[in-house]
């Protein structure tokens, strides 16, 4: 592996610092918010970060022998025999300072324990009605989780696999060859080649958009067995599997999958029954539709989620529909 001269060693060391901060457990959320204002404070941080993960997977690699080089544990104040002493200083931990910075070999040096070198905690999330969620990973990677959505992160070997078992979300994806990131949506595999991208899965249906980069997704065993029809993804590319008939491929603007994000939902002919399923994980008071028609009328533009009587009130405007009180909030029926 090279050096990388164009980072900063202070970025360097700081990027060190996090390794070892959210190695070391679970972050809260204020760490969370720290490291994320962190990484987007100045581009060499995120590059720095990568970078320095990279070099933590090496040195991972080679823990075996560091520790044989290091020797076995002393007593307080025993002395390190003469024949050792020498080569020690020729460790690996001298590379580390030469491609990284003496900070960041410092920090590493504390961080030998499986636990820090090799991230293997399964943590998992979920969001419930109305709420979004942002997760910054112990790669650097960071997603966006819509409302009513469950995934688990499990990071174990040269694997970092996402587990996403209901809803939506958005990985920005911190690329790493040596470590794959693959996202688990029920027998579809969704694999990163270094990318932004939004995987949709609700009920037995799922959407693969790309904004960044590359992925390819595939049907693999759900235990992570061989990946089998691949399809890979380039940007502004959608993948829409339905069990009941074939898969599309369609070339979309990936902001508007994007913007759920900031509040907006944005539709092209979907039908409005589609829509009001949307809707009713945005907010607590639901909608329901008293005339199966009606949930087939489509919908295109723009729906600000600010409150659902004024969704309704705005769309009562474009189609035939009027909203009058029901117990669980709102009911449409046709005008």
């Amino acid at each position: 592996m090279t050096d990388s001269p164009s980072l900063p060693e202070d970025a360097m060391a700081e990027a060190g610092a996090w390794l070892a901060r959210l190695g070391a457990g679970e972050p809260s959320a204020d760490e969370g918010l720290a490291f994320d204002a962190w990484l987007a404070a100045a581009p060499q941080n995120r590059a720095a970060y990568a970078r320095a993960l990279a070099l933590l997977h090496e040195f991972d690699a080679h823990a075996a022998a560091v520790a044989a080089h290091l020797g076995p544990a002393r007593a307080p104040g025993a002395r390190r025999p003469a024949a050792r002493r020498a080569p020690a200083r020729r460790s690996r931990l001298g590379w580390w300072v030469g491609a990284g910075g003496a900070a960041l070999a410092a920090g590493l040096a504390l961080a030998v324990l499986p636990p820090v070198l090799s991230p293997s905690a399964d943590h998992s999330y979920a969001t419930g009605k109305g709420q979004h969620q942002r997760i910054t990973l112990a790669d650097g990677s960071v997603v966006d989780l819509d409302a009513e959505t469950r995934l688990r992160v499990s990071f174990r070997g040269a694997e970092r696999r996402i587990a996403l078992a209901e809803g939506q979300a958005i990985f920005d994806v911190v690329h790493d060859p040596a470590h794959p990131f693959v996202v688990q949506a029920g027998d579809r595999l969704v694999r990163d080649v270094g990318t932004q991208f939004d995987v949709r899965k609700r009920g037995g249906e799922l959407t693969v958009t790309v904004a960044r980069g590359q992925v390819e997704v595939s049907r693999g065993a759900a235990g992570g067995g061989a990946a089998a029809g691949e399809v890979l993804l380039g940007p502004g590319e959608r993948l829409e599997i339905d069990p009941a008939g074939p898969a599309q491929l369609s070339v979309v603007d990936p902001q508007e999958t994007f913007s759920w994000r900031s509040g907006r939902l944005v539709y092209r002919a979907r039908p409005l029954a589609e829509v009001v399923a949307d809707l009713n994980r945005q907010f607590v008071e639901q909608t329901t539709i008293a005339d199966p028609e009606l949930g087939r009328l489509p919908i295109t533009g723009v729906i600000v989620l600010d409150n659902p009587r004024a969704v309704m009130s705005r769309l009562s405007l474009m189609l035939p529909i009027r909203t009058v009180p029901s117990d669980k909030g709102l009911m449409l029926l046709r005008k």
